[in-house]
């Protein structure tokens, strides 16, 4: 194959979208035949003078879609011409069902980078996730052969979850000021599904939320989809400023309060110990619920953060999301969700409707990790690892963006808030990253408008891709108009 074409680097169109245009179209046109051998990515990415990671992001593609195939060592080859018919082909009744979901879809960017992020050769600077070398296999191992004699069943929990593991779950949140029986305590299947049951459950279709802005939760649609709007409100170095939301027109009625006040997502922000006094204090007047999501509390680096704001609650306000994700594994999908007793046996009762609890085993797994005392030990050690991660970011920030970006000191959590100072898009800083194999998280997808933001983590790259990847994308803000 003699391939002349390069894709236009001046374009919007990301390079790897350019390419797998041009295949298609080779392809569709005859000039490329079933069974035909396309180049090996190496070649590909010379011809094309683009990353390499670019041209696997298309081949990875160009196979989920069934145009090609990997055999190995054989190549990657053609294996169907049909493309054409299949994009254009009318899906009759489905695509009214498909647009008409009461679930919408998420950001195109979101789901861009949820395809690109598991291509090899890709550095994941934005990842909320612990890197896979600091999975203690050998510990994990020996956690699972102890709890393999002890479990005699591996079918349906309890609606509210296994009760062995929330008796552990209550005996941890002692340790952090939040006193509850394991009645008020439900396993759930990571924090996402636990704010999925919230507005399932029990929050009317016209109920507005309010929360930080930026926020995680701006990155995705599980409140708008069922029907709630989304209140955005300021934020300073302590967190969220409570008098925007004393002053607010519509502190009544269907209103909800969503907040990550310990290492904020995606700033870091920690709320002071006062600013949550304060917030406490003043919804004992305007008394809307509040749901505090807290799965960043264990990953402190100088001290421990003040008390949750459900350990300052005497009402029943708070109800408290908590999770092994950012700590253990985020595989095992092990979270929990603590409030009033009937709340918890509403969104029990939901949860069974939806997936029949949380997995056995997993379960099984993590209250062992907490009854032998590993779970402590192990967060211990992550936080001087992310630490030290934390501390290589910075000097590399210090070292190559002294003069194009401004930064937070997180004092906990995954994420450094970067803002570039340079008049640059930060989608064209994003696809030229892409381009060198960096793998980004724009700051817009956490917020409404358009920004100067990135949000940086130290997570889940190792330690020379850390220094490496920060350098080169400081090169391509620097020589990008």
């Amino acid at each position: 194959m003699n391939l002349t074409w390069k894709p236009d680097k001046i374009s919007k169109i990301p390079a790897y979208i350019q390419i797998i245009d041009y295949v298609k179209s080779k392809i569709e046109s005859g000039e490329w035949c079933i069974g035909d051998k396309i180049p090996p990515q190496r070649e590909l990415a010379e011809q094309f003078l683009v990353n390499r990671s670019t041209v696997v992001s298309a081949i990875n593609e160009l196979i989920a879609g069934g145009m090609l195939e990997g055999r190995g060592c054989k190549g990657t080859v053609i294996i169907n011409n049909t493309w054409s018919l299949l994009t254009s082909r009318s899906y009759g009744y489905w695509n009214s069902y498909i647009e008409g979901g009461l679930h919408m879809p998420n950001q195109q960017m979101i789901r861009d980078i949820v395809r690109i992020k598991h291509s090899k050769d890709i550095v994941r600077l934005g990842t909320g996730e612990l890197s896979p070398a600091l999975y203690p296999k050998e510990r994990i191992s020996e956690i699972i052969k102890n709890a393999l004699p002890k479990i005699n069943s591996l079918g349906y929990e309890e609606p509210k979850g296994m009760l062995h593991l929330r008796i552990q779950v209550s005996h941890y949140l002692k340790g952090i000021g939040v006193n509850v029986s394991p009645d008020c305590i439900m396993i759930v299947s990571g924090g996402i599904q636990a704010l999925q049951l919230i507005a399932m459950g029990i929050l009317p279709k016209d109920t507005n939320i309010y929360l930080e802005e930026p926020s995680y939760m701006f990155s995705l649609n599980i409140l708008q989809s069922t029907g709630m709007s989304m209140v955005g409100l300021n934020m300073d170095n302590e967190g969220l400023v409570i008098n925007e939301l004393i002053k607010s027109s519509n502190v009544k009625g269907n209103s909800m309060l969503y907040t990550i006040p310990t290492f904020h997502n995606p700033t870091g922000i920690l709320m002071s110990e006062q600013r949550r006094k304060d917030l406490m204090n003043a919804n004992q007047q305007f008394r809307i619920p509040i749901i505090e999501d807290d799965i960043y509390r264990e990953i402190w680096f100088d001290e421990p953060p003040p008390k949750p704001l459900k350990s300052l609650d005497n009402n029943g306000d708070v109800l408290y999301i908590g999770s092994i994700s950012k700590t253990l594994s985020s595989g095992m999908r092990i979270g929990w969700i603590v409030g009033p007793e009937q709340v918890i046996n509403r969104l029990a009762d939901i949860k069974m409707q939806t997936d029949y609890g949380a997995s056995s085993f997993s379960q099984w797994i993590v209250a062992e990790c907490m009854v032998s005392g590993f779970y402590n030990e192990y967060t211990g050690e992550i936080r001087a690892e992310l630490r030290k991660r934390r501390d290589i970011c910075l000097e590399c920030l210090e070292r190559y963006f002294k003069n194009i970006a401004t930064w937070n000191v997180p004092k906990g959590g995954y994420y450094i808030w970067l803002k570039v100072e340079k008049n640059i898009a930060i989608k064209e800083i994003f696809n030229r990253a892409l381009d060198k194999g960096i793998l980004l998280k724009p700051g817009n997808v956490y917020q409404r408008k358009d920004n100067k933001y990135l949000r940086i983590s130290y997570s889940y790259a190792n330690l020379n891709e850390l220094e490496d990847s920060l350098k080169k994308l400081a090169d391509v803000i620097k020589v990008s108009n």
